[in-house]
């Protein structure tokens, strides 16, 4: 009996211990489930600022005024006086075709015209005469003296001999035409620079057969370009491109010339699109934007690579914040999610999504305020605010995970660090 005794209060002290230490756990995670999450930020201070927005880009140099010339006849070259990067002024001689078959049929067509003029002069010639006769038959017939029979063949002769001569007359135009081509053709057996500029490419040589056609593309046979007058031709991605427009500034780095800078202005953005990897998850969609570069110091070439980044709008003295600490949520999620519709008055979907609105983080006592804003231009590091915040309120700036994920209306946060970055208040 003594021994039932003693492990009957073993058991007590076992399960009693149990107990206890099971109490001891709940409250240890109750007290801990009331504690409050404290999160550490960075701040900065919405101040006004100057803010100008940038649209970067990449592309090459070109010529603004370059010309491809191509023959329009076929033959052998006979003369190439120029080679390439010689500088040649407008109307210079640059090849000269063999023109030996465009003589001939030049020569051709006028013996053809000569020959069509004599014979409209004897057409003229038997015309007066059967209008004289006509006119004389006509007389006497007036007075009796001739038949109707003599006056009606008078008058059938005239109009034939009348339609002779028309017909001629045209023949005669014809063969002028004929000799004004073919003289056209025989001066387009020489070719003539048509601009002041320098022979950027020469691809035939002299001997050699060339192919033309005023229809099609003839051979290529050389450019020539102004080298004083350049521009930048970049691609500017679809979502920017109606940001550009024509006077726009922008400062262009040319790869070849890295310690230099190029000032230009935007003097065309492109209406047709530009597509890329069409029909697969790469596909882009670009829009050439071309920029003439003003000051040109150094002797640039076509080809050259180049990153623009042009000044599309600059706004001065206007509130800004950091731009990484404004970020998108639902103003009232428990209202729906991102897939949510908004309802009408009535209590139906209307079918129209709820869109996150921007919003910022406001430090006020240790704790965070959900502010919603309206945002404007940026630029790299700063966003301009239209509506929402006044200067001097403390924003929440960093770092990027507590603004997109943890900060919450209400949280309370401990701040890092203070102070401006990367700028001054202007």
């Amino acid at each position: 009996m003594a021994k039932s005794g003693k492990k009957s209060k073993k058991k007590l002290f076992i399960f009693g211990g149990i107990g206890a230490l099971l109490i001891i756990i709940i409250v240890l995670l109750a007290t801990s489930g009331d504690k409050e999450e404290i999160i550490p930020v960075q701040t900065e201070k919405a101040a006004k600022r100057t803010i100008t927005q940038v649209v970067s880009a990449t592309g090459k140099i070109y010529p603004v005024y370059q010309v491809e010339l191509r023959p329009e006849v076929n033959g052998e070259i006979v003369d190439l006086p120029v080679e390439e990067g010689d500088f040649v002024k407008k109307g210079q001689l640059l090849i000269r075709i063999k023109p030996e078959q465009y003589i001939a049929q030049r020569n051709q067509a006028k013996a053809q015209l000569e020959s069509a003029e004599a014979m409209l002069k004897v057409r003229e010639a038997a015309l007066i005469k059967v209008e004289l006769d006509y006119k004389r038959i006509k007389g006497l017939n007036e007075k009796g003296l001739s038949s109707e029979q003599e006056l009606e063949t008078a008058h059938a002769n005239f109009i034939q001999n009348q339609g002779q001569y028309d017909s001629q007359k045209a023949t005669v135009a014809q063969f002028k035409e004929n000799l004004a081509d073919a003289e056209l053709q025989l001066a387009k057996t020489t070719i003539y620079s048509p601009i002041d500029g320098r022979v950027t490419q020469l691809l035939v040589e002299k001997s050699e057969r060339v192919l033309g056609s005023s229809f099609s593309v003839g051979t290529h046979l050389m450019t020539v370009a102004d080298l004083d007058k350049m521009e930048a031709r970049v691609e500017v991605d679809e979502n920017d491109v109606v940001l550009v427009s024509v006077g726009d500034t922008a400062n262009v780095e040319i790869d070849a010339f890295t310690a230099e800078k190029f000032i230009g202005i935007v003097s065309q953005t492109g209406n047709s699109a530009k597509t890329s990897g069409m029909g697969t998850q790469d596909e882009v969609v670009n829009f050439e934007v071309r920029i003439r570069i003003v000051n040109k110091d150094f002797e640039l070439r076509p080809g050259m690579s180049c990153d623009a980044d042009i000044e599309t709008e600059t706004k001065i003295d206007v509130i800004s914040i950091p731009i990484q600490s404004v970020t998108a949520r639902m103003l009232n999620p428990a209202e729906g999610s991102d897939d949510s519709e908004a309802v009408s008055p009535n209590g139906k979907s209307n079918g129209n999504r709820k869109k996150p609105a921007e919003v910022v983080f406001v430090v006020e006592e240790s704790k965070v305020k959900q502010v919603e804003v309206e945002t404007g231009i940026s630029n790299d590091t700063y966003i301009e605010v239209k509506k929402g915040l006044d200067t001097d309120a403390e924003i929440v700036s960093g770092p990027y995970s507590a603004i997109s994920k943890d900060l919450d209306d209400g949280k309370t946060v401990t701040i890092q660090s203070k102070g401006t970055k990367g700028g001054e208040k202007k």
